[in-house]
């Protein structure tokens, strides 16, 4: 048989030890800290119907979905693209089981076919967290103190929550006299402004088919303010448009909970030209953006979508939540060195040598007794490598402690234990050896 081209897909990837140890790092504290704030796990099939899925993202998003077939099969399939559209599906399917409201949490792979680059590939995971059932604009409070706790807990100060209102862009567009059937072109435009700036968008625009005194119109609304008073000034502009008065009114009322739950103002910003690029997004969106450093862009992404879940039921149930980029916060972490210094690249926390073959039951009677009070113990598993191989082996792959079980220890009841980071030794009889061990991992 010829030999096989060991290789992968672009834009997947294998992960050693140290770095899934790393990532479980990660979502462990994301899925504790969406505990604490009461919100449950649920988990829904990788494989979605394709009618399921296509038509709720977007025409640029819908060009990213996999499609799949399994031969002879008589349904269109799809790799699910986000955990979002699932969540309703699935409240719809299983509404009778659930209690509403519902605060769910789903932490899964999803699958993209875009351009693989840094910080973005075509399978990765997502952390999702949605409220189910709340209209008001509490819910969507709760999710952003959510998004900034999570951020904290894992060590980042440097970020800003950006925050808007899809009503309010809404205005924006009846403001500038934009036309309905342009305002689809006009939303992906302004979502790209971080990216291209403010002419890039009006280039846009331009080529878009959008009059010259409508771009310079809602260019006015757009451009940062020197005064810092870009939202009051808005507000003023579209006192005589309902949807956006009903979106500056949401806004004041989420901000008003954000106040209230103690979510930092520092890492929060009101931007109106913060767009979010889903078509499904009917009220509050958010944003999280990274400071410092600044080149991998955004980590969490949500905002409202009331009407969704209405497209798998006859009446629609008022959702928020948000999706925290996973791989882009791992990325993130090691850049800025976030990580705990006791997370080391292994799960090992004590190697047992072996000194010869005739030994070796000692040594796994050992390991056994480790294992049965819980500390996570490897045993050397080829006794004919001298102890100096077997301690260096430890070291390598980031091993605390070293158990040593010679024939004098075994003669007279005793092991011997060292910490490789700073040499220390202990011999303790046989009854202390767990007790010795936790010493030394803790101190």
């Amino acid at each position: 048989m010829p030999k096989i081209d060991a290789r992968l897909p672009k834009g997947m990837r294998d992960f050693l030890p140290e770095e899934v140890l790393k990532r479980q790092y990660v979502i462990g504290v994301i899925r504790d800290t969406f505990q604490t704030y009461g919100f449950e796990p649920i988990e829904t099939p990788v494989l979605e119907m394709e009618e399921t899925l296509m038509g709720k993202y977007g025409a640029d998003a819908e060009k990213l979905i996999f499609l799949a077939q399994h031969p002879g099969g008589k349904e269109q399939l799809a790799l699910r693209y986000d955990l979002t559209v699932p969540l309703s599906r699935y409240v719809t399917m299983h509404e009778n089981d659930l209690l509403m409201p519902f605060r769910r949490y789903h932490i899964a792979p999803v699958w993209r076919a875009e351009r693989p680059q840094k910080g973005r590939y075509r399978e990765f995971y997502q952390c999702d967290v949605d409220i189910v059932g709340v209209a008001e604009m509490s819910a969507d409070a709760e999710i952003v103190s959510l998004l900034t706790t999570v951020l904290r807990r894992l060590g980042f100060r440097d970020f800003t929550v950006k925050i808007n209102n899809r009503k309010i862009l809404v205005g924006i567009g009846i403001y500038a006299g934009v036309p309905d059937a342009q305002l689809g072109g006009l939303y992906r435009s302004i979502d790209k402004l971080d990216k291209i700036g403010l002419n890039g968008v009006v280039a846009e625009l331009r080529e878009g088919g959008i009059e010259e005194a409508v771009i310079t119109r809602m260019m006015g609304l757009l451009e940062p303010r020197e005064d810092g008073g870009g939202f009051e000034h808005l507000r003023g502009l579209l006192a005589d448009i309902p949807i956006a008065q009903e979106g500056v009114r949401e806004l004041e009322e989420m901000l008003a909970a954000m106040d209230a739950l103690g979510v930092p103002r520092e890492n929060t910003e009101v931007d109106v030209a913060m767009v979010r690029g889903l078509s499904y997004y009917t009220g509050p969106i958010y944003e999280t953006i990274i400071t410092r450093p600044d080149n991998l862009g955004s980590v969490t992404g949500g905002g409202r979508y009331d009407e969704l879940v209405g497209l798998f039921r006859k009446q629609s149930l008022p959702t928020t939540g948000s999706s925290l980029g996973i791989e882009r916060i791992i990325d993130l972490m090691d850049l800025l060195d976030l990580y705990p210094p006791a997370l080391t690249g292994t799960v090992v926390q004590t190697l047992v040598t072996v000194f010869g073959a005739e030994r070796e039951a000692e040594s796994l009677r050992l390991a056994s007794e480790l294992r049965g009070v819980g500390i996570r113990t490897e045993v050397y598993l080829q006794p004919k490598k001298n102890i100096g191989r077997q301690v260096q082996y430890a070291d390598r792959k980031g091993v605390q402690v070293v158990a040593f079980l010679g024939a004098d220890e075994i003669q007279q009841g005793v092991v011997n234990f060292k910490r490789l980071r700073d040499g220390q030794e202990v011999r303790v009889p046989r009854a202390g050896a767990a007790e010795a061990v936790r010493k030394l991992l803790v101190e």
